[in-house]
């Protein structure tokens, strides 16, 4: 795709988002292909010799993660993309990310599980592993888009949010967004907000590498910048960047780089109501089968039921205030997701059964249809 003029392009998600990342400034890719997210790894590695980026393709989704890592410390702006069982390899050294607090982007087009499942086919069963999947208490951003001129955007804020805060963050699609091609607007580059990481104005003999007497996110500095020198460990560490044992350091940085999510919600919540003012009937959904869902509420309003949709486009953290706000207002709510039940239990934790809470959930690779959400929709009305 040449430079947007404003026209529509019809495009895959994944092409969709490895157009964004490069309007974000990505630079660097790192990956291993699996299906159904190969065709990220394919465009990355046509646009970014172009553009004076670097592709490289590792000898696995360890690796993958890895290089991703090095090369944000070494100051790239840096994507990888996945599906489930790489997502899976990748949650160690995402952990190291999280704790060596490298911004990049983890794109993971969700697909049939457990273990290979069904490679070619969608599923929504990864959203628990996003903000779990990883050992130890970590903050999460994870995003899910569910049109692709919203992945095209939202693969832009989940950079800016990487770089802002310096922290991965992870983009959730599925095999339905990866594959369907769909009309795109593509912004003209310079109508977009794009951050970039706050670098130190510190001189190297007085740098810190986790100087927090500048806020909760550090300034930074690359790798091999003249003068400078750090040291990364995935140990807990003090402001040198050296390990430490010190309960009272460990306790006040792992509560910091939880407060980096935790204190700019502002930043990171997104959702989206759909006919929701006047409902009395709640539906949840998010990415695919959101759509869906949008075609479930326009049915019952035709046979007189007033639904409405909560769609969360920030799926972690999850909007507990929102969707509380939103529930008061229900009889009760179908929880609408392609899988065997995750996301229902944030569901059922946030409105603590002052609502009946139902669960409409489909594996077996075949989306949930909107015949399905409205019979869920028909129990509570």
């Amino acid at each position: 795709m040449k430079e947007s003029n404003g026209e529509v392009k019809f495009l895959p998600g994944n092409i969709v988002v490895a157009e964004a990342a490069v309007a974000a400034g990505c630079n660097f890719f790192g990956g291993y292909p699996i299906t159904p997210s190969s065709e990220i790894a394919a465009h990355m590695a046509a646009l970014l010799p172009r553009r004076g980026g670097h592709f490289i393709q590792m000898e696995d989704e360890i690796a993958a993660m890895g290089s991703v890592i090095g090369a944000s410390l070494a100051g790239a702006k840096a994507l990888t993309a996945t599906s489930g069982p790489g997502f899976s390899l990748k949650l160690e050294n995402l952990g190291f990310g999280y704790m060596v607090e490298a911004p990049c982007v983890i794109v993971n087009v969700m697909r049939g599980g457990p273990s290979t499942g069904l490679p070619t086919h969608p599923a929504q069963a990864d959203v628990m592993q996003a903000r779990w999947g990883t050992h130890g208490d970590h903050p999460t951003i994870a995003i899910t888009p569910a049109f692709h001129q919203e992945t095209y955007m939202e693969t832009i804020r989940a950079f800016n949010l990487s770089e802002q805060l310096r922290m991965p963050v992870i983009l959730l699609l599925d095999e339905v967004l990866g594959h369907l091609s769909e009309g795109v607007r593509p912004p003209k580059p310079g109508t977009f907000e794009i951050i970039n990481r706050k670098m130190t104005d510190q001189p190297p003999d007085k740098y810190l590498p986790y100087d927090t007497s500048f806020g909760d996110v550090p300034p930074f500095v690359p790798y091999f910048e003249p003068g400078y020198h750090w040291h990364t460990t995935g140990l807990n560490h003090d402001e040198t960047g050296f390990p430490t044992t010190n309960p009272e350091l460990v306790t006040r940085d792992e509560e910091r780089l939880m407060r980096k999510v935790t204190g700019n919600r502002d930043l990171i919540d997104k959702v989206e109501y759909y006919m929701a003012d006047d409902a009395d009937v709640g539906i949840f959904s998010f990415g695919s089968t959101a759509r869906a869902a949008m075609v479930a509420v326009k049915h019952a309003r035709e046979q007189g039921i007033k639904a409405g949709l909560f769609r969360p486009v920030t799926l972690w953290p999850f909007p507990n205030k929102q969707l509380k706000d939103f529930a008061e207002q229900l009889k009760g709510i179908v929880v609408a997701e392609f899988n065997l039940g995750q996301m229902v239990y944030e569901v059922e934790r946030t409105v603590q059964s002052t609502i009946p809470v139902i669960r409409r959930t489909k594996v077996g690779g075949v989306p949930i249809t909107p015949a399905e959400i409205l019979e869920s929709v028909k129990e509570i009305s």
